[in-house]
């Protein structure tokens, strides 16, 4: 240890006087921490309240367009639907037109062979 001697405190109050005053100083800034910690609970509650409030709103803004949301899907799957029996009708009429020009290129050959072809 060293030997540095303890300075004493020229505060001319007692030891006991000090250490109470301490507490006092202790306690007063308890009782501000305190207050202060009320009021923020205070705010959280009101916090708390509007948020309740808003979620609230929003379970029943849920509830009131859930019909929509189901009748679009309804309309969205039929749409579906139609288009892929669309696509069916397009694959048979591409299938119908391939089959029609093929046909067309051989009567038009078969025209060629029995048609002479002027001379130019």
């Amino acid at each position: 240890m060293s030997e540095e001697k303890t300075q004493n405190i020229t505060d001319g109050r007692s030891f006991e006087e000090r250490v109470f005053a301490r507490f006092d100083a202790l306690d007063a800034r308890l009782d501000n921490f305190d207050s202060r910690l009320e009021a923020v609970e205070v705010r959280l509650d009101t916090v708390d309240t509007r948020l309740q409030a808003l979620e609230h709103q929003a379970e029943r803004r849920a509830l009131e367009t859930k019909p929509i949301w189901e009748r679009a899907l309804a309309e969205i799957l039929e749409l579906k639907e139609s288009f892929a029996d669309f696509d069916r009708k397009i694959d048979i009429l591409t299938h119908d037109i391939v089959k029609v020009r093929a046909d067309q290129v051989r009567v038009e050959r078969r025209v060629d062979k029995l048609e002479p072809k002027p001379a130019q």
